[in-house]
């Protein structure tokens, strides 16, 4: 997930580079988003593990 907010990331620079204002603000916002899941998800994997119990 973070190859693809990178993805949109780097398509909304090249996007706005070449004067597509439209299609960099978009792409921007795709990458706000699927940075932030990435982020949630990545803390989340983070705590489950700890909230478990060892298995004996």
């Amino acid at each position: 997930m973070l190859s693809w907010a990178l993805t949109f990331l780097v398509i909304a620079l090249v996007a706005a580079v070449l004067g597509f204002g439209g299609i960099a603000g978009t792409a921007s916002y795709i990458a706000q988003v699927l940075f932030f899941v990435f982020l949630v998800l990545f803390l989340i994997s983070l705590i489950v593990p700890r909230l478990r119990p060892p298995v004996a």
